[in-house]
This record gives C-alpha cells, sequence and structure tokens, in this order.
C-alpha cells in the first residue's frame, strides 16, 4: 500500500508502481520510494477511463505535475486477494478493501491505454498550486490512514470517484455537487466541463477529442518521457 512522510515541503511517498509490462497480465511487479517537493508541484491532471462497452461506468485518477519534469499517479481502487477475479457484484458487498494506489504514469496510464487498450482521457484541472499542494496532502494522508484503518471498497459510496469528490471538494471552494455524473463517473469529465474545473478547447465534445491520449501513447510506449508525450495531444 501506498503512504508517505512528511518532513517541510519535502514528501517521501512509500511503495510508488513502476511495473514492466509484456502484457496486461505477463509484468514484473516493482515498488518504489520517491521523494517529492511540494514547493515544485504546480498541476492536477484528471484522467478517466471508461469501461469498453459501459461508457457511463469509468475509472478514474488523478496525477500530479511537478513543473512538467516529475508526474506521480494516485489511483482510488479495489484491493483483490490473490488470484481473485473480477466480479463487480463483490464490491457492493464489502468483500474487499480499498486501497490508495501511487504509481508512474508509465505503469498506471499505460497499463490502461497500451495493454488493456481502454480510451484514456487527460484532463487539466483548473487549480492553483496551493490547491494542488492541498490535494495531494490530503489523498496522501488518507492512504496513510487506510494503511492502519482499513475500509471495504463499495461501488455506490466508497469507491474511485466518491473519494476523488471528497478530497476535491476539501481544496475548492466551490463544492462539486454528489450527482448521476458522480453515480455514473464515465460522464464526470462533462460535470467537470459545466462547473469550469477543467481547461477547454471548445465545446465539450472538442474538448474530450483534445483529452484522448491513446495516440501519443502508442507513439511513444517506451520513452523515458512519456509523460511528456502523451500530453502534446
Amino acid at each position: 500500500m501506498a503512504g508517505a512522510d512528511f518532513e517541510g515541503y519535502q514528501v517521501r511517498v512509500h511503495n510508488v508502481r513502476n511495473s514492466n509490462y509484456r502484457t496486461d497480465t505477463d509484468f514484473d511487479l516493482r515498488y518504489e520510494d520517491r521523494t517529492y517537493d511540494l514547493a515544485k508541484l504546480d498541476s492536477v491532471d484528471y484522467i478517466l477511463v471508461p469501461l469498453a462497452g459501459m461508457p457511463r461506468v469509468a475509472h478514474t485518477f488523478i496525477t500530479f505535475g511537478f513543473q512538467g519534469q516529475d508526474y506521480l499517479a494516485i489511483s482510488i481502487e479495489v484491493r483483490r486477494l490473490r488470484g481473485q477475479p473480477f466480479k463487480p457484484l463483490y464490491n457492493f458487498l464489502n468483500e474487499n478493501e480499498i486501497i490508495y494506489i501511487a504509481g508512474d504514469e508509465r505503469d498506471l496510464i499505460r497499463l490502461r491505454s497500451n495493454f488493456r487498450k481502454d480510451d484514456v482521457y487527460v484532463y487539466r484541472a483548473k487549480l492553483t498550486p496551493n490547491q494542488c499542494q492541498g490535494l495531494f496532502v490530503d489523498m496522501l494522508q488518507r492512504a496513510n490512514t487506510l494503511s492502519t484503518k482499513p475500509e471495504f471498497y463499495n461501488t455506490l459510496t466508497n469507491n474511485c470517484e466518491t473519494n476523488l469528490i471528497a478530497h476535491l471538494n476539501h481544496v475548492l471552494p466551490q463544492k462539486i455537487p454528489y450527482n448521476y455524473q458522480v453515480l455514473f463517473p464515465g460522464l464526470s469529465d462533462k460535470l467537470f466541463y459545466d462547473l469550469r474545473l477543467i481547461q477547454t478547447s471548445g465545446t465539450f465534445d472538442e474538448t474530450r477529442t483534445a483529452a484522448r491520449i491513446n495516440r501519443m501513447a502508442e507513439l511513444h510506449p517506451n520513452s523515458a518521457d512519456f509523460s511528456q508525450q502523451i500530453r502534446r495531444y
């Protein structure tokens, strides 16, 4: 599980996942400890990954940018048991814990765009540096709490999107409402567009088209600057 130690502006993040994938089921699992300088944290991106065949259902997560040079993704997911298949019904029945995964974008984004062949949309959030820093600390503090006080994942009440909305509402003056677009996270980018919480490129459809990073991810799968390349869409 991810966790963090805080010392002034220096944040030591434990168990940052940075796996090497050959396929989505054949990979070398790797974890690292990395140190980040809060003073350099100046951007947040909202990542939307709709489920194939069920576009209203989606996984969402956040990535943090440090002056465009380094990025850390934090994904809130179901913590399944080793060998346990994915069964959505389990997630309604308090069968599995919730886990905060900290990871390199070449792991958490590339796994979905390049190996699972999911559509991946990257939206730049309209947050000030102070709000970015507050969100980063808030999410990692909750990761620390979950390591000693675990909770069950629940598809309706304690999932990736409900937790992200709660974290964002801790730093935003304008609270994001809990509505059907939160219940169906595949629609959440339209909610953020309407609330002017993401940078736009014209209409919503134009903004969504511009946010899809799959082409650039396919062109630069092994680039050391993968994070920079996928943002040149």
